[in-house]
């Protein structure tokens, strides 16, 4: 990955862009750098996620409540202060919010499991 040079962001200067759900819709704000992504996503009320993710996130809660929905059946509810962090491939997920949610959220190859496991593979 490239060096970031010191970047600071209006984030309600950043262009939306639309992802319906199974319910609801995700509003996202999006910075790539290479293969890191940096977002600002809010889901509004009754969103439920039309797929399970198996991208690896730092997730952080700015706002609101969500649930997470792991394929195993466990859930995990994530309110204002919250994070959650997971690898790529390790635990699929599905995201949901009854009242919206706002969220900050960090992703990219750095991510993913197969690559960092063994920090001195070439």
């Amino acid at each position: 990955m490239n060096p970031i040079l010191f970047h600071t962001t209006q984030w309600d200067a950043v262009p939306t862009t639309e992802h319906r759900g199974e319910s609801g819709v995700a509003l996202w704000r999006t910075l790539q750098f290479g293969t890191f992504r940096v977002r600002l996503v809010e889901y509004s009320k009754n969103y439920k996620a039309d797929h399970w993710c198996k991208t690896g996130h730092i997730l952080f809660c700015l706002e609101g409540e969500m649930e997470s929905e792991l394929s195993d059946g466990r859930t995990f509810r994530l309110s204002a202060g919250m994070s959650y962090q997971v690898s790529d491939n390790v635990s699929l997920h599905r995201s949901s919010s009854r009242e919206g949610v706002k969220l900050f959220i960090v992703d990219g190859s750095f991510l993913d499991y197969q690559q960092t496991r063994n920090p001195w593979r070439m």
